[in-house]
């Protein structure tokens, strides 16, 4: 059977782009809570947006640094379906703003050169020993600041027995994502500049052609 990558396209912040990216095929929704992010969106926006979501397309809020109560507030104006924490939040502060949301998580990993496979197995174990509203791990560049860097990291540094459960992002586009999923092999991709006519304002064409890319390395793997 051929394995079909997840697809989740981030940053999303008019209904147009929603609309676009559900069309296009995508898997997952992202929209990020972060104020100090030009793809900022307020929950009262997102709560808009989601209205226009289907069912069975996953919405993903992206969270940096942010305290308990205010993923409670964004949550209880818009009620995404998983959490995304992509700043320096310790395992305990994942797992305490996800209980108190009830809501499953994603842990976004800034993966810098250092790192090693061993690294990245052992991030993935404590988060899901600490929680089971642990859904797995979001591998991105590191860069000064939170996201949306548009630069890749060395995929060779993710360990064969991780990449299958592991959420890849980092400078994907569509003209390597074809190339990222042949060689990484992982469950889920996640873009946002790529996929971008500027920041926070996405591109139909390229919205599809990124899907179309990863589809077309399902097809080959």
């Amino acid at each position: 059977m051929t394995h079909r990558t997840r697809i989740k396209l981030c940053g999303l912040t008019r209904m147009a782009d929603v609309q676009a990216a559900v069309a296009a095929g995508a898997d997952a929704l992202g929209f990020v809570f972060y104020p100090d992010s030009p793809r900022h969106v307020a929950p009262e926006v997102v709560a808009r947006l989601l209205s226009a979501v289907p069912p069975f397309v996953t919405t993903v809020g992206l969270f940096v640094n942010a305290a308990p109560e205010q993923v409670t507030t964004a949550v209880a104006q818009a009620p995404v379906s998983l959490l995304q924490f992509h700043g320096d939040e310790t395992l305990e502060q994942c797992c305490a703003a996800a209980q108190a949301v009830h809501r499953p998580f994603i842990r976004a990993m800034r993966v810098t050169p250092d790192m090693t496979g061993a690294d990245l197995l052992k991030c993935d174990q404590d988060y899901r020993a600490a929680s089971g509203l642990f859904a797995g791990l979001l591998l991105d560049t590191w860069v000064d600041a939170y996201g949306g860097g548009g630069k890749v990291f060395d995929w060779s540094l993710i360990p064969e027995e991780l990449a299958p459960r592991v959420v890849l992002s980092g400078g994907l586009n569509a003209q390597n994502a074809t190339d990222a999923v042949v060689r990484v092999r992982p469950y889920a991709v996640d873009v946002s500049s790529g996929i971008e006519l500027e920041k926070g304002i996405k591109d139909a064409a390229r919205m599809r052609a990124f899907v179309e890319a990863v589809r077309l390395a399902d097809a080959t793997i």
